[in-house]
């Protein structure tokens, strides 16, 4: 409980720091006053308090190509403990991890099929969640196999629950949101409502709010509609190369390659 009210303190701490800093190309608070994380919105200096005795937790499935980029780039000198979903345990090549940083390999069934991965994916981060992660970090991230780091990422992306704008939907209105629409699915959307579309590819928040359970993007995004995320970070942070840069675009933490 002590530990919970100290990060809810951080993260308030962080919430207040946005306010010092603005862009007037972008929005950059929700509605419900939640903060927008762009570039430029905050100081990288003050925000990255390298006393703050925190371990991050980084879940991926079967590939570890981002885990060279993430040793250059994401959370540095913070406490970062890896955990890699696989069906084949020791094709996982060696990785130079620095100090403070560890990689848990945790074995899981085979598919040949895509879809059954995803559609069991948060099933099995949960079960390592109640099993080994929630003594071990006080943060987790849920990042897509497919990505790598290519800048700086910090403690601004540390909130209690932590959703990113998709990067093909961020200039849209809510009517071209590819929500599930059909009333008889568990992730149904009606129509005029909904928020933002948030990215399935990447989401984090305390370890204690990552207990909810849904199947793949469209349940992410129902489970935020009516679970409102404390922060959001811009397509910035989860960039899709695929789809040509715009100005408000300031830099691209993570490139989503959408192939490993």
């Amino acid at each position: 409980l002590l530990l919970l009210t100290f990060l809810i303190k951080i993260s308030t701490i962080q919430s207040v720091l946005f306010c010092f800093f603005s862009r007037t190309d972008v929005v950059a608070v929700t509605p419900w006053l939640a903060p927008i994380v762009w570039e430029g919105t905050f100081d990288p200096d003050l925000i990255d308090i390298k006393s703050m005795n925190l371990t991050i937790a980084t879940t991926v499935f079967a590939c570890t190509n981002i885990m060279n980029t993430s040793e250059k780039h994401f959370m540095v000198d913070f406490n970062v403990r890896y955990y890699v979903f696989t069906d084949r345990p020791d094709d996982v090549p060696s990785v130079n991890l620095s100090q403070g940083r560890h990689l848990s390999v945790i074995q899981v069934p085979g598919s040949n099929r895509w879809q059954e991965i995803s559609a069991r994916r948060m099933e099995i981060i949960q079960t390592a969640i109640k099993r080994q992660i929630s003594r071990e970090a006080d943060y987790i991230f849920c990042l897509d196999v497919d990505s790598k780091f290519h800048a700086r990422w910090g403690a601004d992306s540390l909130g209690r629950r932590v959703a990113v704008i998709h990067p093909w939907f961020y200039q849209k209105t809510r009517n071209h949101f590819t929500y599930e629409r059909r009333p008889a699915s568990t992730a149904y959307i009606p129509m005029d409502t909904g928020d933002y579309y948030y990215a399935g590819a990447l989401f984090g928040g305390f370890v204690e709010e990552r207990y909810a359970l849904w199947q793949e993007e469209s349940h992410l995004n129902r489970y935020l509609l009516y679970n409102k995320p404390s922060k959001l970070l811009s397509p910035e942070y989860q960039w899709d190369d695929k789809k040509t840069k715009t100005k408000e675009i300031k830099k691209k933490n993570i490139i989503d390659y959408g192939s490993c």
